[in-house]
């Protein structure tokens, strides 16, 4: 890209308003914003159409996989440079941003001059993090990946987690087990082994976690 050209951005994300605001806030920063869009495919059809430099796309849009359309531009645009937004840091978004080698996984929190000098590392080759995540994570020789503390789902059979996931709707030990299919015997020694490995020792806790986690909705 030329010294006296315009960064290029797309943005991605289902709420129109928030898209406004950047394009007004981005546009006034002198980047030229070429598409925004509301879905997983748009973006997806949209980069590949118009390569810009930085994509910035909402990791909830509605629609394909925000992670498969980046996966699908690393192919087809590789030049362009993906920062991810959110309102959630949950651990699996993390991991699946780092997977991607993203340029960037910023909260919906941070002011949008966060978001400008942002793109403009981007495009220089840097990273962006915002500090919740930035906290969540440890960076050494292999790069940056999810610290041992919050990379614990990763320890959880399925059948954990789904006795998580109805722990954190607030159902009882017998309820458990009827929706499960197992006694309730086998209930109180996944819970038992759920609070082991997340070294969590409360329901209430366990809840908040799953919460967290976007196991289930608060």
């Amino acid at each position: 890209m030329s010294v006296s050209e315009p960064i290029t951005v797309l943005l991605a994300d289902d709420h129109a308003l928030l898209r406004d605001m950047l394009r007004m806030t981005l546009t006034a920063e002198g980047m030229r914003v070429v598409a925004d869009v509301g879905s997983g495919e748009a973006a997806e059809a949209m980069c590949q159409s118009m390569r810009p430099d930085v994509a910035v796309l909402d990791i909830d849009i509605p629609g394909k996989c925000i992670f498969e359309v980046t996966r699908s531009l690393q192919r087809t645009s590789p030049e362009t440079r993906v920062i991810f937004l959110s309102a959630f840091v949950h651990d699996h978004y993390i991991e699946d941003a780092l997977a991607v080698e993203a340029s960037g996984y910023l909260t919906k929190t941070e002011p949008p001059e966060v978001l400008v000098t942002s793109i403009r590392k981007a495009v220089g080759g840097a990273t962006s993090f915002s500090p919740e995540i930035i906290n969540r994570m440890v960076i050494g020789e292999s790069g940056a990946r999810l610290s041992g503390r919050h990379a614990r789902m990763e320890l959880l059979t399925e059948r954990e987690r789904e006795v998580l996931r109805y722990v954190a709707q607030g159902l009882q030990q017998k309820q458990i087990a009827a929706r499960a299919g197992i006694s309730i015997k086998t209930v109180q020694h996944h819970i038992m082994h759920l609070m082991d490995k997340l070294a969590i020792h409360d329901r209430v806790d366990l809840a908040r976690f799953a919460i967290r986690e976007g196991l289930v909705e608060p």
